[in-house]
């Protein structure tokens, strides 16, 4: 039996962020705009005291994992991603080990991207099994009898004021080799995209995965289970369909005011119990909420 803590859309910032002038021509000046004047900003007002309080909770539920979904960041600075890996306390031994992946957040331009900014703040989190050493994505960590891969969908896009992003057909083609890798066990894919919204549509072209066909094919192929992930910060479930084989679960956002949920996921074999959590402000303490249950694929049923 495997326990893991899945939580997702944290959006920690600072005070001082440290702009530069090509900072204010970038897209960062438009994400400024939306926290500061827009309300984003004060949708996330109580962020540190969530993400800390979760964290404490896990050093004492001794869970075997973590997965992080992305999103640590509102926009993507030097100074937020310090703080945030120290609220998250990323590489903290009394943690048990993690996977993470960037949310198109963390990776709001081009610069963001190169910098390894992310990577190099949440490194602990990226440790595992790949198809080639020489790409950091996708990567496999194995957590007793399950496989969580990590697959990087965050990629920044040319026009500012679009939230889309791609997985991308070289990263796909690394995904089909490094399952051919993995030995047997449920295998869950762990994302910052869905592939659907919680209607069970594709989401509006400016806030999809836009190869979500493509992506949803390769991780058929692949034996996936389970398709994690967050973006949408309103958690929700859709159960297997003729169209995707596997259960899509969004997490949503931790730390969003009266959104702020995580999920306790335990697999015994195959079957899945997700127990999903949520913060009383209140009562400073996180409730249980909604409970669900699944039976995931096994990955023998592509042959793989």
């Amino acid at each position: 039996m495997v326990k893991l803590l899945h939580f997702s859309d944290v959006h920690l910032t600072v005070p001082t962020l440290h702009w530069r002038t090509r900072d204010v021509l970038s897209k960062k000046a438009i994400g400024w705009v939306n926290i500061h004047w827009l309300g984003r900003g004060h949708r996330f007002r109580h962020a540190r005291t969530v993400a800390a309080a979760m964290m404490a909770d896990a050093v004492e539920a001794r869970h075997d994992g973590l997965i992080f979904t992305g999103d640590a960041t509102k926009l993507a600075f030097e100074p937020e991603f310090e703080y945030a890996a120290k609220i998250l306390r990323c590489g903290d031994t009394l943690l048990p080990p993690g996977v993470a992946i960037p949310g198109n957040h963390d990776y709001y331009t081009k610069r963001d991207v190169r910098s390894g900014k992310f990577e190099r703040h949440f490194g602990p989190w990226l440790d595992g099994l790949r198809a080639d050493e020489s790409h950091r994505y996708p990567f496999a960590r194995k957590f007793g009898h399950v496989w969580i891969i990590a697959l990087n969908s965050s990629n920044p896009r040319r026009l500012n004021t679009t939230a889309s992003a791609t997985a991308g057909e070289d990263q796909l083609e690394r995904l089909r080799m490094l399952c051919t890798k993995l030995d047997a066990g449920p295998r869950v894919i762990a994302t910052h995209y869905p592939l659907r919204n919680g209607t069970g549509r594709v989401e509006r072209r400016s806030h999809r995965l836009i190869d979500h066909r493509a992506a949803l094919a390769a991780a058929a192929e692949c034996g996936v289970g389970l398709w994690l992930h967050g973006h949408i910060h309103k958690p929700f479930t859709l159960p297997p369909s003729e169209e995707i084989p596997f259960p899509l679960i969004c997490v949503g956002s931790a730390t969003q005011t009266h959104r702020w949920s995580h999920n306790i996921y335990t697999l015994d074999g195959y079957g899945l119990t997700m127990q999903r959590r949520t913060w009383n402000h209140t009562a400073q303490k996180f409730d249980d909420a909604e409970q669900q249950q699944f039976t995931l694929r096994p990955e023998s049923e592509t042959g793989q």
